[in-house]
């Protein structure tokens, strides 16, 4: 962070017109103009981000409407009288428009009751104190920053703290704390004390936001560089037993005779953090957290084995449709993309750990299809023991793996593969109706080109079918 001077905010901003000219338009009209919240904060950052929000001491609808028309015939404006708001996209730039206003709640709703005000009003109703920063625009105070928060020191010292009463701001609007959270994650910055308490005692607080809205924060909390961040501090809180209770049932650990499990809750999060530092694929990373969900329902105590978690990925993948249903998440090819991963996800694994079979790797190829990369991916990912010779050794093993998937798959073809004989033939082969029969062969056929009995080829698998009818269709 660097600790810019009025004059030098100024001359940061004078570099780029867009900024003279909003001025310009305010003081023609005769208003307070200011660059408020994220572009501020950003700026004392070093984040570059094109989204500008503008507050003027007055009308943001008419101020936006004349911005728009000094700018010509390349922006286009969006007003949303409802809201008090207008748009404008101009080039790179999307510049949003507000009247300060002061704002009050009522307790059953995060919808507040809005009036004009001041630009302390405003200020008093922002988030946090690095998002409560102002820059004037107008031409006297061009540059100059209206800071009533101390944000600027808040930014220094890497602190989230609201500007206000921490309980009636998260009370106000209780997205507001997957917000604190979500700017914690991405900024690598600590949460103050007070804020963070506040977090716990309103945590119930969170059940009258949608779920849209929810998700929304969870997935930047997902796409952040080391989202894990994000779930140590929902988890520390309670928020996360309310919005992903699953990855919060996670956190426990178990002892009899002297036995431990580990914490599968802290694993996924290092699954979790090894899949961000090598793809941004929100969908990927969303597996690796929820790739062991199904442990707390498979887990059971063995004398002889000790702590079990048999068929943990198959709970995990039958629960992915219901939770991603409940965040309002897509459930379109990327919750089953999801799904799928989950429900795999110790394929590759076990394959590893043992002798590498082309057997074993033909049906890991035909399940996962194309999405065989990402799965080997989480599989590595997954590999996070403190042993580090068995680490070594799953590693060097899964390189085995990846070179005989890349070795069948030019030999077979199996990736998405279909039999080469088809239901509808063998039905005009045998003259057979659709009937159970004709399942048996597909899937004995299937089973023989996974198991190298025959090859992927249509001669082959017909003569495999034509003797295999002799014991089906006595």
């Amino acid at each position: 962070m660097k600790l810019y001077s009025d004059s030098e905010i100024a001359e940061i901003l004078h570099k780029d017109s867009i900024f003279e000219t909003i001025g310009g338009v305010a003081d023609c009209l005769g208003i307070e103009c200011y660059l408020v919240g994220g572009y501020v904060r950003d700026l004392f950052l070093e984040r570059p981000t094109n989204d500008i929000d503008v507050v003027v001491v007055g009308s943001g609808i008419e101020m936006a409407q004349h911005v728009a028309a000094t700018l010509g015939k390349e922006s286009h404006i969006s007003v949303f009288r409802n809201f008090g708001t207008a748009q404008v996209k101009w080039r790179k730039y999307e510049l949003e428009f507000v009247g300060a206003r002061r704002e009050s709640y009522s307790r059953d709703s995060r919808k507040p009751i809005v009036e004009d005000g001041t630009l302390t009003d405003d200020q008093n109703r922002r988030d946090f104190t690095i998002n409560a920063l102002a820059t004037c625009l107008n031409k006297e105070r061009f540059g100059e920053v209206v800071d009533p928060f101390d944000g600027l020191y808040d930014l220094e010292d890497g602190i989230i703290r609201t500007p206000l009463d921490p309980d009636i701001t998260f009370s106000d609007d209780p997205l507001r704390m997957m917000r604190c959270i979500r700017f914690a994650t991405q900024l690598k910055f600590q949460i103050e004390e007070e804020t963070f308490d506040a977090l716990r005692r309103n945590r119930e607080r969170i059940s009258i936001i949608s779920a849209e809205r929810i998700s929304d924060e969870l997935n930047k909390i997902m796409l952040s560089p080391q989202p894990s961040i994000g779930f140590v501090e929902l988890q520390r809180c309670g928020l996360l037993e309310k919005v992903l209770p699953e990855v919060a049932a996670l956190d426990v650990v178990e002892t009899k005779n002297g036995r431990s499990h580990k914490n599968n809750f802290y694993h996924s999060l290092e699954v979790l953090d090894n899949i961000a530092s090598t793809s941004d694929n929100l969908w990927l990373r969303y597996a690796a957290l929820l790739h062991d969900i199904g442990k707390p329902r498979s887990k059971r105590w063995e004398p002889q084995a000790g702590w079990t978690f048999h068929n943990h990925n198959y709970y995990g993948e039958k629960m992915i449709p219901q939770l991603f249903r409940r965040l309002k998440l897509p459930l379109d090819e990327r919750m089953k993309y999801v799904k799928k991963l989950v429900g795999l996800h110790m394929r590759p694994i076990a394959i590893a750990d043992e002798i590498v079979t082309d057997s074993a790797v033909r049906r890991l190829l035909f399940e996962a299809g194309n999405d065989i990369d990402d799965l080997m991916t989480l599989c590595e990912a997954d590999i996070t023991s403190k042993n580090e010779l068995r680490k070594k050794t799953f590693l060097q093993n899964f390189k085995l793996v990846r070179q005989k998937l890349v070795d069948i798959e030019e030999k077979d073809r199996i990736r998405n593969f279909q039999p080469p004989v088809s239901g509808d033939e063998i039905m005009e082969h045998f003259h057979l109706p659709q009937c159970k029969e004709v399942g048996i062969l597909k899937n004995a056929l299937k089973d023989a080109i996974l198991d190298g009995l025959i090859p992927n080829e249509h001669d082959a698998a017909l003569e495999f079918i034509c003797k295999k009818a002799e014991e089906v269709l006595k």
